[in-house]
């Protein structure tokens, strides 16, 4: 991936970061959002996210299949536990059927599970858009507008958000409709990603979009998302774009003081504040990882397991021998991995360049549909209970 160029200098450029963010009752500041992620923002990656940037900012948990809600099933339930110092409480939900979005809703404030709910319409996976669920789903303007409505009704006082892409393809854009939708449907803020599902992520982000859609939808906050990759990156897009805040995920892989740098640069303060942590610093953040995953799961061993896809994020950029890090992703208690770190080379600085893309980069160029699902965007019928059947928790 290029780097996005840099802008020349101009009074737009100077021009002050936006606020705080208000999302229903709750006050966000500065207005960072850390993205849902399936299998990365649990309770423990929140957790570090969060006192790096001294408890500031809103931390999503990762998406929530809604039918595996409702049915309270063993693992959706665990997924859904909150760490008592997390306020607001942030859940994101994926559902395609209007009533079982409804009553998940429902649950969630009667049950007081959480603060704030955001609906999920940009996951590209296959496993969810072959059944029209995630950024498929917007194509379907009355069965998104009967989703929102259903999820608002039965939130009650209760915020909800959404978090969608352009389109299915640059054929099929579907974000200002549905921008507009949310707002009829009382949706309390938007955050989109400027890719569309076809490009999964890859390419660059169009952020021209977010700007689009800021313009669009002026009556409640958009935020945006793609491509931030730096505390820099995130001012910048807000600068060009006019969102109202940044929802930040690939960037803060293995770099939960990413949202330190976010606060500082939301503060005023420049590069000079910004964390460049050594490898014995970052050795000391993945024990502390590995270690909440550990607590989190009631049990040591499946939890630095858990880790293990983290340690390529972590050590991105530094020199450590492909053996050594072949160790790291297979260490299996914490002794095992703090014995390996020990081995390494950790006075080494931060490394130039490693700032830059992580995660997911690829893009795909095709999106897997249901049989006819492009056929008629006025077809208000659901997939119904069989496209959440597989994929709770993301």
């Amino acid at each position: 991936m290029t780097s996005r160029p840099q802008p020349p200098p101009t009074p737009a450029a100077a021009a002050p970061l936006p606020g705080a963010l208000q999302i229903g009752p709750h006050t966000v500041d500065p207005p960072v959002v850390l993205a849902p992620m399936a299998g990365i923002t649990n309770a423990p990656f929140r957790t570090l996210c969060r006192e790096f940037s001294g408890g500031r900012g809103l931390f999503v948990s990762e998406m929530i299949t809604t039918r595996a809600l409702v049915e309270r099933n063993d693992k959706t339930m665990r997924l859904i536990r909150f760490d008592a110092a997390e306020k607001p409480r942030s859940l994101q939900l994926y559902g395609v059927d209007p009533a079982t979005v409804g009553r998940a809703a429902r649950m969630i404030a009667e049950e007081d599970l959480a603060d704030h709910i955001d609906l999920n319409f940009g996951c590209p996976v296959p496993k969810v858009t072959r059944r029209g669920g995630g950024s498929a789903l917007p194509f379907k303007r009355p069965l998104l507008r009967a989703i929102l409505r259903a999820a608002v009704a039965g939130a009650g006082g209760l915020p909800v958000t959404m978090k969608m892409r352009k389109g299915i393809d640059e054929d099929h854009l579907t974000y200002l409709d549905a921008g507009r939708i949310a707002v009829e449907e009382g949706v309390s803020a938007i955050a989109l990603h400027g890719r569309t599902a076809a490009q999964h992520y890859g390419g660059e982000a169009d952020w021209s979009a977010i700007a689009r859609l800021k313009e669009a939808v002026p009556e409640i906050p958009v935020l945006g998302n793609g491509d931030i990759w730096s505390a820099g990156d995130a001012a910048r897009m807000m600068r060009e774009t006019g969102c109202d805040g940044v929802v930040v995920g690939r960037g803060c892989l293995g770099r939960p003081w990413l949202f330190a740098d976010l606060v500082a640069a939301c503060d005023g303060r420049g590069p000079e504040a910004y964390a460049r942590p050594s490898l014995r610093e970052v050795a000391q953040v993945m024990l502390r990882h590995a270690r909440l995953l550990g607590e989190w799961a009631e049990d040591e061993a499946r939890g630095v397991i858990d880790f293990r896809k983290h340690v390529a994020w972590y050590t991105k950029g530094f020199t450590i021998g492909s053996e050594a890090r072949r160790r790291l992703a297979v260490a299996s208690s914490l002794e095992e991995l703090a014995a390996l770190l020990a081995d390494l080379d950790l006075d080494q600085p931060w490394p130039p360049g490693a700032d830059g893309p992580r995660g997911r980069t690829s893009g795909r160029n095709r999106v897997v549909l249901p049989d006819g699902w492009l056929d008629d965007p006025e077809d208000a019928t659901s997939p119904a209970c069989e496209a959440e059947s597989d994929i709770s928790g993301g």
